[in-house]
């Protein structure tokens, strides 16, 4: 009898502290194409981004399955950095491999994206909302089966002619463009860092148009 009481303390204790451990988990994916020719076009802004992360960070990717990982650590969280190899299309699959894999719930997970709909260099976090016609948060929702999951949009803007699209976002940044990426990077990181040590509604207040 005892040894039964002691035992469900026991089981309940490890299922809070696991529950814990896995509150302070957070995903950090940015979308991209894998491959040189992709590497300095708008569209791999968010593969750029959580590479400006790693070096800040002192962290090294590694190629695992569905993509390359590193992890930093920031006031007790552990940040799971991912850059999927699936390419954009179907990004959706290594996002679901590696919540699941590390275990960590879906308000810790956050999408770094381009979005032409904004101003260049523009910043907007949100915990939900359509694709926006990005393939890449398309096949997201598709996999995940929701649009409500955390997603940072890196402006892009539209500035290209009509039919000129895909030519434009798979194109390299402008002199202008790169001369700002560095400053925009840096308020990503402490963007990134932000959601997981105070959490996303505090960050979006703080951040959101800055």
């Amino acid at each position: 009898m005892m040894w039964s009481v002691l035992k469900n303390i026991f089981y309940k204790k490890n299922r809070k502290e696991l529950k814990q451990e896995t509150m302070k988990k957070f995903l950090i994916v940015g979308l991209g194409n894998i491959g040189e020719k992709y590497q300095n076009t708008r569209h791999n802004i968010g593969f750029k981004i959580l590479d400006y992360i790693a070096e800040k960070e002192e962290s090294t990717f590694e190629t695992m399955k569905l993509g390359d990982i590193c992890h930093f650590k920031c006031k007790g969280r552990l940040f799971v950095l991912l850059k999927p190899s699936t390419f954009m299309n179907l990004s959706g699959k290594a996002v679901a491999y590696w919540l699941q894999k590390e275990n960590i719930p879906m308000e810790n997970l956050l999408i770094i994206t381009d979005d032409l709909n904004l101003p260049f260099g523009t910043l907007r976090l949100k915990t939900k909302g359509s694709d926006g016609g990005h393939n890449g948060l398309k096949n997201i929702q598709t996999v995940l089966q929701t649009h409500a999951y955390n997603r940072l949009r890196f402006g892009i803007s539209n500035e290209f002619p009509q039919g000129n699209q895909v030519n434009y976002v798979l194109g390299e940044w402008s002199d202008i463009e790169m001369e700002k990426l560095t400053e925009r990077m840096t308020q990503c990181h402490n963007i990134v860092k932000s959601f997981g040590t105070a959490g996303v509604q505090l960050t979006m207040n703080v951040y959101n148009g800055k």
